[in-house]
């Protein structure tokens, strides 16, 4: 087994521990109906976090690695597709998630009472909206990486 099949099963890997559950952050919380639920529901939130930076730290350095040691790959749309699609997202955590995060995790600490408050449920509609849009970008990312169309 060469060192290029090595990188590209640890990729694989990457994906799946990666991309896998960041497909599913939105569940942990989405069927909450009371505070202590929801703050379970966003602990659970960020454990799965963890997983999707790792996993997708891995994708990209061994990504970039199998570029490097097959520089070709770099003058395939697919590829190039892939990679700029995945800085896109890649960018949503600091610019677009966390700062609609935030508001989120201050209500969980603030709010004392069990009732989920209706300003949540506003500011969860914002967040979720573009993490559907970054569980998209992965997708296509997945489709480019599976059928190299171009």
């Amino acid at each position: 087994m060469e060192f290029y099949d090595i990188l590209v099963f640890i990729h694989i890997i990457s994906a799946i521990v990666g991309m896998g559950p960041g497909f599913l952050m939105i569940m942990p919380v989405k069927t909450a109906t009371t505070m202590t639920e929801l703050r379970y529901g966003f602990r659970i939130r960020a454990k799965l976090h963890w997983l999707v930076m790792i996993g997708g730290t891995l994708l990209l350095l061994t990504g970039l690695a199998m570029g490097v040691l097959r520089p070709f790959l770099f003058s395939q749309g697919w590829y190039v597709t892939s990679l700029l699609l995945f800085l896109l997202a890649l960018a949503f955590g600091p610019l677009v998630l966390s700062p609609r995060s935030k508001p989120i995790k201050n209500l969980l600490q603030m709010h004392h009472e069990d009732t989920i408050p209706d300003e949540y449920f506003n500011l969860s509609k914002k967040l979720f909206f573009y993490e559907r849009i970054e569980s998209l970008l992965f997708f296509l990312i997945i489709i480019l990486m599976i059928t190299k169309q171009f």
